[in-house]
């Protein structure tokens, strides 16, 4: 048994090394420049070690896409889980997101090399089990429980790109306070905006 968890932990230790190295290599180079003999070489272990844990590059990046989104996904709930009121966790959240790809690498890496690679329909999935599920529980949070699913997504994806493009802006130019000013506003006022007109239909 004790052979069996070691040999369990050593593979778990190689694979983790293998993402790491891959990541460091994807924000420094990027996904095309990037080469699995590098990946090995800086990762430590056999190439043999790579295609046991990976089908290909693709599978590589993916995965380290994966773990990047949950990352920025804890980053985003751990500054919104304790805020007083659920707008303001949203704008917590959004804070938390423009902070978490500021890392030199993650933009490209999240938003340029990942819908290229990896395809929009699959990044959608990688986002709808991380950083977008925070986002849609934060929207129908906002909102109120009983807003219909359709607006709560309509509103995710929206805001969503907002998110995106402003990150994308950020990363060429700077100007992050301006962007998250900016976005805190559009966030108030649209929540404001739907509240106010869902309580008018109501009362119609």
């Amino acid at each position: 048994m004790q052979e069996r968890r070691s040999n369990v932990d050593r593979s778990q230790e190689t694979r983790g090394a293998l993402l790491n190295a891959a990541r460091s290599l994807f924000f420094e180079k990027g996904y095309a420049v990037t080469g699995t003999p590098e990946v090995v070489e800086r990762a430590g272990v056999t190439r043999g070690a790579l295609y046991h844990h990976f089908k290909d590059k693709q599978a590589l990046f993916q995965a380290v896409v994966e773990s990047e989104a949950s990352q920025i996904a804890k980053e985003i709930e751990a500054k919104s889980f304790n805020a007083e009121t659920p707008m303001k966790a949203l704008l917590h959240g959004a804070k938390a997101y423009f902070q978490a790809m500021r890392q030199p690498g993650r933009v490209r890496l999240m938003l340029l090399e990942g819908p290229a690679v990896l395809g929009p329909d699959e990044m959608r999935r990688i986002d709808l089990q991380t950083g977008g599920r925070e986002l849609r529980c934060g929207i129908r949070d906002a909102l109120g429980p009983d807003t219909p699913s359709a607006e709560v997504d309509a509103c995710a994806d929206l805001i969503s790109a907002m998110f995106d493009r402003a990150a994308l802006a950020c990363d060429v130019k700077g100007g992050n306070k301006t962007y998250e000013d900016v976005i805190a506003t559009l966030l108030s006022t649209l929540v404001r905006e739907r509240s106010q007109n869902r309580a008018s239909s109501k009362t119609q």
